[in-house]
């Protein structure tokens, strides 16, 4: 069964169409890393799924039933934008008035278990309005997992962190999933989400253009060769000669993607009284591989063109 199954969704805002015919597979138990620009239709989706607004059209279904049904929208835990809390409540207080909100009956263990999950239980008498944006982002999270939802819905809940907020962040999405629950995530900050995401979808204009899970995108990913020497046009305009794939990188270094193993690159430059200072052999990240995506790029790459 899937967590969400999305099909030919649309939405449009007056003549602003958001949403054209998306189409989206969340299987249950994945971390699914949502990737988009601005304007791509991301949040839009993420708050159809949560039913704060509604399609023009399309289907979403949730758990195999309709995303308006009264028992699936129960197991659903949101933070989109930023938590409703009170600025002069307390974390635990917070937290608690939403545990009565939601009818939750044991709610004194059902607070103290979800600040243990955030890593906030030393911190739950601290006023919300005190407290720095990485942990008000976990206690966005935390209210969202009052209940022990089944999917937990996050829109960019790492940005602005520092590294040690991120770190933290990852920690408990892993948990979050660890314990059965789906999460679907949206964030710009690429690097990360590759480290704990299990599957990727990539919206543009509205569509789903790209779905595949973290496996995928590691065989996907271009192996390549990168090097330094200290005539970097002389040297480019050799293994222009031999090598068809070839590019400059943002670091003043070269990469070959023929598939071609150090060894031989360095025969071939030495032969040809180039001496390298640095070579080493890498692989592209989610990062690059969305650019070249975004940049239509992916005709020549991956053989197909989105």
């Amino acid at each position: 069964m899937n967590a969400i199954e999305i099909r030919n969704l649309t939405k449009s805002f007056g003549s602003k169409q958001a949403l054209n015919g998306l189409n989206m597979t969340v299987p249950v138990g994945a971390i699914y890393g949502f990737i988009g620009e601005n304007g791509s239709g991301k949040s839009t989706t993420e708050k159809i799924i949560c039913g704060l607004i509604h399609p023009t059209n399309g289907d979403v279904k949730l758990f195999g039933k309709e995303y308006t049904d009264a028992d699936v929208r129960a197991k659903i835990g949101v933070l989109i934008e930023s938590p409703g809390c009170f600025r002069n409540y307390s974390v635990w207080n917070n937290l608690m008035l939403q545990a009565t909100n939601l009818g939750i009956p044991n709610a004194k263990e059902e607070v103290i278990k979800v600040l243990k999950l955030v890593r906030m239980e030393g911190a739950a008498s601290n006023k919300y309005k005190n407290c720095s944006l990485g942990m008000k982002q976990r206690i966005g999270i935390a209210m969202a997992l009052l209940g022990n939802p089944a999917l937990l819905v996050l829109d960019e809940p790492i940005n602005g962190l520092d590294a040690d907020g991120m770190r933290i962040m990852r920690e408990i999405l892993l948990d979050v999933a660890r314990n059965g629950c789906t999460v679907l995530v949206s964030s710009h900050i690429l690097g990360e989400l590759e480290k704990i995401a299990t599957h990727y979808g990539i919206v543009r204009d509205g569509k789903m253009i790209k779905e595949m899970t973290a496996k995928e995108l590691d065989e996907n990913c271009r192996t390549y060769v990168a090097l330094q020497t200290g005539n970097i046009s002389l040297t480019k305009s050799l293994l222009q000669r031999k090598y068809a794939r070839l590019e400059e990188d943002t670091e003043n270094r070269l990469r070959i993607y023929d598939g071609v193993s150090p060894e031989e690159i360095v025969t071939y430059l030495y032969q040809n009284g180039i001496l390298i200072s640095e070579i080493s052999t890498n692989k592209i990240g989610l990062e690059e591989y969305y650019i070249d995506l975004m940049n239509e790029k992916g005709a020549n790459v991956y053989g197909k063109k989105f």
